[in-house]
């Protein structure tokens, strides 16, 4: 019951903070502005731990490493805490490994979460300037399912479709990493 209250704890603070670091790098990457609330609450979450890795780690081209590196991190941290709390000295060689799975993981369920929120939002006629952002994070997703699907009855079905795919990825990721540690534990 302890390893399960523990093992939720850190999955939702090295969550979040895993997902900030990748909002942050895919905002940069979209040239999207920090000068709203979303920014600001990814670099309150992150500035801790991108800004000092930025001095040792340079970027490459658009990609900002000091924040995937960050989000790897923040996961490696997770898991190494959990292997301590079982006490599995052998979980410490995976420990990488599954942070690597738990970033692609975070990654995945982040642009899920990002879709939902945006398909909920288009139909409230917000003006928020949260919505903006959320449109133009979400718009490299959808604009290639837009070109396929098209609209029926006048109502934009790419959300649905883009969260069926995310989901088969979300999925086929899980299967991966165990197959993955079975072929590396034996």
């Amino acid at each position: 019951m302890i390893f399960q209250i523990v093992s939720l704890l850190l999955d939702i603070a090295c969550g979040l903070f895993t997902a900030a670091c990748l909002l942050r790098l895919y905002m940069q990457m979209q040239r999207i502005s920090f000068a709203n609330p979303v920014g600001q609450l990814v670099f309150a979450l992150t500035d801790w731990l991108v800004i000092p890795l930025r001095k040792l780690v340079p970027s490459a081209g658009r990609w900002d490493l000091s924040c995937l590196i960050g989000a790897f991190l923040g996961q490696l941290a997770q898991y190494l805490i959990l292997s301590l709390f079982v006490g599995a000295g052998a979980a410490f060689a995976f420990a990488p490994l599954m942070a690597v799975f738990g970033v692609a993981r975070a990654a995945v369920s982040g642009m899920m979460g990002l879709v939902i929120i945006n398909a909920i939002l288009s139909w409230v006629q917000s003006r928020s300037p949260i919505t903006t952002v959320l449109e133009r994070l979400c718009e490299p997703v959808l604009r290639p399912i837009r070109r396929v699907v098209p609209l029926l009855g006048g109502i934009d079905f790419s959300p649905l479709v883009a969260l069926v795919v995310l989901q088969v990825l979300m999925i086929v990721l899980q299967h991966l990493q165990a197959s993955v540690l079975s072929i590396a534990a034996a």
